[in-house]
This record gives C-alpha cells, structure tokens and sequence, in this order.
C-alpha cells in the first residue's frame, strides 16, 4: 500500500529541504526579525549568552547540553576552528561551575574533509573534556553520515576515552540493531526521533511508527542499564516512560531549549532528571529551519512573528 503524504508530511518535508538553501539562510541571519525570532529556540550568539541560559536553567533545577552550532564545513581551517571553540567552551564550563556538558557535530570537526582531520580534532576536545571530567556528546546528522560517525565514535572508543557518547535516530529502520550495538558496547545514548529529511528507504514516513520504535527503544536502553538521555516532548511517551517505574537516576528526559520549558520544570519539580539542549552560535539556520519543521505550530508562530517584526506599508 502506498504512503500518500498529507499536509503536514509535505509541510515537513518543504522546510527540511529549504534548510539547505544558503540564499534562505543569509536572507534569514541578517534579517534583525529572523535573529529575533530563532532567540526562542538559541541561547544567543555568542558563549557568553550561552552560559547565562545554561545559568538560568541550572536555577530552575535543570542540567543542560551546550551546542556551539555549525555543521557539514568545507575547509580544514573552519573545522580545527570548531575544535579548538569547544576546547574553550570546556574550560569556561569548567571556571563557571555551571552544570552542563557539551555536544557537537563530525561534519562540524572536518567528517566530510577527512576522516583523519575529523578524528584528530575529537581527539583534541576528548583530550581537553577528560582532563576537567567532562562528557561530550557526538549528535547524529542525516542518514548518509551513520554509519561514518558511529565508526569514529568506536575508533575513540577503542582508544580509551569513556567520557562520550552518541545520538541514536528513532526514525531509522536501522536503530534496533544500533541500540543493541552500544549496550554491547556499554556507551551513553541520547535517543531522539530525527529531524533530517530522509527517504522512506532508511525512515519511518508515518509518526507514529517512529513513536512507537522511540518507545520501544527507550525501554531496551533502560533495561541495558546505560543511563539514556530520552530526547522527547511527547506527553504521551513521557506518561509512558514514567509508567515504566526505573528510578528517576537510571536516565534523563532531554529537551530543546526553548520547547515546552513548562513541561521541563515540571518533570523536574517531579524528582526527574531533565537536560535541556542549549544550541548557540551565529550558524543557526539549519538548526532553526528543522525546528519549524518538527511542529506546525512553530511555524504559525514564526509567520506571525516575522509578519508583526517586518515594516508595514500604508497607502496615503
């Protein structure tokens, strides 16, 4: 039987193309209106921004990941750049004493270079990150980067360093055999949906099909005793979760910063560990388009923003 996309299948799958365009993108970032509005959902431009959210959320009894964003560079000095941010963004972590550790992209450390560039420059924040006893955390990108960054997670892996781990996509056909994979391994998962735009080949098309595999998956990761980071907003798998009875220490709920925050001190006033996934940086198109697309209402919002942020122009 044939899929037949409906509106918001189409909707979704508009805005995840149009977060290649680099027109789009240039026109967005140096539009005041688009910075103002990709504030909901990025803790500023700069680190300093960053590590005041971190400091707010940290007050209101949640932990956070922070995300210097950027992804997919073209030339070896951009990635080494990116290594050496992270490096920084450790020690300031570290000076503050905020309560956050740090998450970055392979494509971001030269992946699509080298691999070699790539490895080198983890190894460098890996190094740094050990030495302060700090975790970081590789995020997973489109499927056609899988299988290469869950390969330079088990080369770091196999050299020793215990103080990472991975992003696994629900939405994935392949996910189970890589969530049986990292509990053989024994490595920390954060397990989300996905939010890449992919064929029905390597992907779920229906939602709730990838619900059902994140609900399903979630509870191997627990039983695996790997303390997963479950990456949902979803009330229902939430109540699901919940229902489960594991001590509130054998995993965290995570969230995006700026996405049902309410929901976030809740849980965190109910005794549950709650990490919130702080992304900041100028490169935040790409992260703020695949926001707009994971729900309809984030673009009402935008629209509506962005129509009220703009000039207006009245005949005389």
């Amino acid at each position: 039987m044939f899929h037949v996309p409906g509106a918001d299948d189409v909707l979704r799958g508009t805005l995840l193309h149009m977060s290649d365009s680099k027109a789009l993108a240039h026109w967005l970032t140096h539009n005041p209106a688009g910075r103002h509005l990709a504030a909901r959902f990025v803790a500023g431009e700069d680190l300093d921004a960053a590590i005041a959210a971190v400091r707010t959320l940290n007050d209101g009894g949640l932990m956070a990941t922070l995300d210097h964003l950027g992804e997919r560079v073209t030339r070896a000095e951009e990635a080494t750049a990116a290594a050496a941010e992270y490096v920084t963004i450790l020690d300031r972590l570290h000076d503050t004493g905020v309560d956050s550790n740090v998450s970055l992209k392979l494509t971001q450390m030269g992946l699509d270079i080298s691999r070699q560039l790539c490895l080198e420059n983890l190894l460098r924040v890996l190094k740094q990150a050990q030495a302060i006893g700090q975790f970081v955390r590789l995020d997973m990108e489109s499927s056609r980067h899988t299988q290469d960054i869950l390969d330079v997670f088990a080369e770091v892996w196999a050299h020793g360093y215990r103080n990472c781990g991975i992003v696994l996509q629900a939405y994935l056909h392949r996910t189970e055999r890589d969530v049986e994979w990292a509990i053989e391994l024994g490595c920390r998962v954060r397990l989300c949906k996905g939010a890449y735009a992919e064929p029905p080949s390597v992907a779920f098309a229906e939602k709730h099909d990838t619900d059902a595999n994140f609900v399903k998956l979630a509870r191997k990761l627990l039983e695996g005793q790997l303390y997963p980071g479950l990456a949902t907003h979803d009330p229902h798998i939430i109540s699901e979760v919940k229902s489960w009875n594991f001590a509130t220490s054998a995993f965290e709920f995570q969230m995006l910063y700026g996405v049902r925050p309410e929901l976030q001190r809740q849980l965190a006033g109910e005794g549950y560990r709650v990490r919130a996934y702080v992304p900041f940086g100028s490169d935040w198109y790409a992260y703020f388009m695949r926001r707009l697309a994971e729900r309809p209402a984030n673009l009402i919002f935008f629209l509506t923003q962005l129509k009220d942020a703009l000039p207006s122009h009245h005949s005389s």
